[in-house]
């Protein structure tokens, strides 16, 4: 009787367990994964996050949620725009500051001298509408953030900017993933085609100024 009973208990957990539809759990996993690998790619400039934003577009597709993509959505434009105010005043305390920051010097660094003189010459030009360029263009965020940086661009207008540009960074990468969603049936197909033409159109900037300096 106890071991029919210790089956019975038993088999009715595995039940409950397997009730839980994989879209709930997929969610459940996926939005805060989301969320917080953007956030740091922001923060910390290797990260392909529109890569990542593609492929969530794609799985977020073909689920039967009709709220998904809203989310997904969401949920990639905060962390980018929370990543940017972040990286911002992180540079901004290396401006105030006498002798410097890591931070800032690590930024001027990864942005080329050529990139950065544009940058400048745009935002003298355009002000805070370079911002959403800059975040739709690969390798053009940080050049314009250090361009901001050294103009002592406050933060208030800084963030005003950047919302558009983190609106549009969001909708340019989700849609490449509901364009891969919508090609292929299976969503790992479609995962591969927005995660190739991702990397494509990172890259496409650095092997055109390779083939141009040759």
């Amino acid at each position: 009787m106890i071991n029919s009973g210790l089956v019975g208990t038993a088999q009715e957990v595995v039940g409950r367990v397997g009730e839980v539809p994989p879209e709930s759990t997929q969610q459940a996993v996926g939005y805060p994964a989301l969320f917080v690998l953007v956030l740091l790619g922001s923060l910390v400039p290797v990260v392909p996050t529109g890569a990542l934003v593609s492929t969530a577009a794609v799985v977020a597709f073909h689920h039967s949620d009709p709220f998904a993509l809203l989310v997904v959505f969401a949920l990639a434009a905060s962390a980018a725009f929370l990543g940017d105010i972040g990286l911002y005043w992180l540079g901004l305390r290396g401006v105030r500051s006498k002798n410097g920051s890591r931070r800032l010097e690590s930024l001027r660094a990864r942005a080329a001298p050529d990139r950065l003189e544009q940058a400048q010459r745009r935002l003298h030009a355009h002000r805070a509408q370079v911002l959403v360029f800059s975040r739709l263009i690969p390798a053009g965020r940080i050049p314009v953030m250090v361009a901001c940086l050294l103009s002592r661009m406050p933060m208030r207008r800084f963030a005003r900017g950047d919302v558009p540009a983190a609106l549009a960074w969001a909708a340019a990468y989700q849609l490449i993933g509901i364009l891969g969603g919508s090609l292929f049936p299976e969503p790992w197909q479609g995962v591969v085609a927005a995660v190739a033409l991702t990397l494509v159109i990172s890259g496409a900037p650095a092997v055109w100024r390779r083939l141009r300096g040759t």
